[in-house]
């Protein structure tokens, strides 16, 4: 495979180039200021504990790998903006099932670990029973259920995280249809809509990172204190 050939799926991009798709390169600073927000309250809430420190690590390595993707737009750009996701993604889960929903931590690992396997059974399904308009948005969908289901689940439990899972998962809807609608766009709308795929995802991570440090993270005085 070369992994240097170029690769054209937006349709703000018309050819090669680092600054061919401006808008959805600039447009991943969204990325970079969930992380920095996520900081900057953990901080004020003097909880930045080592969970929260990855979270913020992992958004801003979703920034760096969507902003990689979208200026070099090679294959090698692509697994640099895919693989921070998925981490993000599994990572979250895992953490929240153990802070939020209180399992023990082989649990938690457990399920984190099992998530890549559902979710490629899910995408496997849902690919061959919709629609080819939902082609773009498939993947990302058992995360959208997993947002979803866990937002209920808490407030079922009357754990006010769940309203920021929740939260999350109605930008991440929004966010979702307009990456499906980018292509199907491109003649009426030659810029895409595939910004605003960044911007609404920069607002469901730091949705989730203000969800951790409210309801996930431990103060670290507290655990300075108790050492």
């Amino acid at each position: 495979m070369d992994w240097t050939a170029q690769v054209n799926i937006y349709c703000e991009r018309l050819g090669p180039g680092l600054f061919a798709e401006p808008l959805n390169a600039v447009t991943n600073a969204a990325f970079f200021v969930a992380a920095w927000l996520g900081w900057r309250s953990a901080k004020a809430a003097g909880r930045l504990d080592g969970p929260m420190w990855t979270l913020i690590a992992l958004t801003t390595a979703v920034g760096v790998g969507s902003t990689l993707f979208h200026t070099f737009a090679t294959r090698w750009a692509g697994v640099a903006d895919v693989v921070p996701i998925l981490l993000f993604i599994v990572t979250y889960l895992g953490f929240a099932v153990w802070r939020f929903f209180g399992a023990r931590g082989g649990e938690a690992l457990a399920v984190a670990l099992a998530f890549p396997f559902f979710a490629g059974g899910f995408r496997s399904a849902a690919a061959a029973a919709l629609p080819p308009a939902f082609n773009p948005a498939i993947g990302y969908m058992p995360a959208l259920l997993a947002l979803v289901v866990s937002g209920v689940l808490l407030l079922v439990r009357r754990r006010a995280a769940g309203w920021w899972l929740l939260g999350a998962g109605v930008a991440f809807t929004a966010s979702l249809t307009f990456r499906s609608l980018d292509q199907r766009l491109c003649d009426t709308f030659p810029m895409g809509t595939h910004f605003l795929w960044h911007i609404l995802n920069g607002v469901v991570l730091g949705a989730l990172l203000l969800a951790w440090v409210r309801h996930g993270a431990r103060p670290v005085a507290a655990r300075a204190a108790a050492a």
